[in-house]
């Protein structure tokens, strides 16, 4: 069984004449996060293969490696292994993350020889997402070898962030919302592109508290998370995000592949698992950047400005401090929280002579966002959408999150917003 088949094409972003016409592009952030993908897809291979076939090894270097073994005269295959691929590894195994680390940093051999153990007395069929050039990062000296992106279960759908761009991009740039790109990123894990409306903005919670609708992309080509379309909410004067309860998910998860499909996997194969989901997500572009639906983020945030946090000199550290026990917070992230409520009182709309409110601490949790890693801005931002679709005016004891969460807690727990 022949694993390489030749290299396939790469899926293509489609070009179009208007692909920063109807999208503000500040600062070439679009421009740079198409590049990116373009440049990235132009070097992808997936290969379906048994874990019989892969051996583990470890470089002179100390970096870990893969070999897809040599099958009927193809060449081997040899991959550096980035670290979110190292830690599914790893996982996969049934080890954790963190001895996998320091087994391959002082035990490297005992380390091959324990994975290929696994992989040879336990096997089972994994898709390999590799770069066929791997990363000067990841290679270091040894160029020319591929990179191992992400190990993944061969059900693994291939839904990749061309399929999302090309899916979202036409229905963004024709809305009459007319938007403007906030921030776009890719990291190993995960791609973000985050817009706001120009067109689409009120004021919400008070008077001076201007928003604007906005659009939410989010996607993981390596089992780092679904593929997301979301409604976001913008405060302007500090550019806070907040995830409504308008985000539609869609898992990596397709059919299981027989043995017929192993070794390269072909464009035709992804294509007939990814159209269903591209009308899909050109459908959610249309209702989530909608003024209807924007409006309705404007009453949810009026209504939670007048549920006011009673009580004479309310200690705003003790609110912050019961807040996280009931989101289940860090005591960093608590700290965090309390940093983005004092940001946040002052802010047009938020002055100090306000009283508290949940619309304040919706607030104060999205604007830890602004300051967050790549990775968990998604995160806060919704964080702060949860706290705002709690209904606390129905809890007896909503002024007593100064001195007693446990209703609060429970209204969460029922409805679902935390475990």
């Amino acid at each position: 069984m022949a694993l390489f088949s030749g290299v396939r094409a790469a899926p293509q972003l489609r070009e179009t004449k208007t692909m920063n016409h109807n999208i503000e592009n500040s600062k070439n952030t679009l421009t740079r996060l198409l590049e990116k993908v373009r440049d990235d897809a132009a070097r992808k291979a997936d290969y379906i293969a048994p874990t019989h076939e892969l051996q583990k090894t470890t470089g002179d270097d100390g970096t870990a490696r893969i070999t897809i073994e040599q099958s009927r005269g193809v060449p081997t295959k040899e991959l550096v292994v980035n670290p979110v691929a190292f830690g599914q590894m790893a996982s996969d195994a049934g080890i954790d993350v963190r001895t996998a680390r320091r087994l391959q940093e002082n035990y490297a051999p005992q380390f091959d020889g324990l994975i290929n153990a696994i992989w040879q007395n336990e096997p089972r069929v994994r898709m390999l997402r590799t770069f066929e050039n791997a990363s000067p990062s990841v290679a270091g000296a040894f160029s020319g070898f591929g990179e191992l992106r992400a190990v993944v279960s061969d059900k693994f759908k291939t839904f990749d962030h061309v399929n999302l761009l090309n899916s979202a991009l036409p229905q963004l740039m024709d809305s009459p919302a007319q938007f403007q790109v906030v921030n776009a990123d890719i990291t190993d894990r995960r791609l973000y592109l985050r817009l706001r409306s120009l067109v689409h903005t009120g004021e919400g919670a008070n008077v001076g508290d201007v928003m604007a609708n906005g659009i939410g992309l989010q996607n993981s080509e390596t089992g780092a998370g679904s593929v997301s379309v979301y409604q976001i909410a913008w405060t302007l004067a500090c550019l806070n995000g907040m995830q409504t309860q308008n985000k539609t998910r869609s898992s990596h998860i397709t059919s299981a592949r027989d043995s017929d499909d192993w070794g390269l996997l072909s464009d035709a194969a992804k294509d007939a698992d990814n159209h269903a989901l591209e009308l899909k997500i050109r459908d959610l572009v249309g209702v989530y950047s909608s003024r209807d639906a924007f409006d309705g983020v404007l009453d949810a945030m009026r209504a939670a400005a007048g549920d006011v946090i009673d009580g004479e000199a309310i200690d705003k550290t003790d609110v912050v401090q019961n807040l996280g026990k009931v989101m289940q917070l860090t005591k960093k992230e608590t700290g965090d929280v309390l940093n983005g409520l004092l940001d946040t009182i002052g802010q047009a709309g938020y002055e100090n002579d306000r009283p508290l409110s949940r619309a304040t601490l919706v607030n104060a949790v999205t604007a830890v966002a602004n300051k967050a890693d790549a990775d968990d801005v998604d995160m806060w931002q919704a964080r702060g959408g949860q706290l705002l679709a709690m209904k606390p005016r129905n809890i007896p004891h909503w002024p007593a999150l100064t001195g007693g969460p446990f209703l609060l807690w429970e209204y969460m727990r029922q409805r679902g917003i935390t475990n």
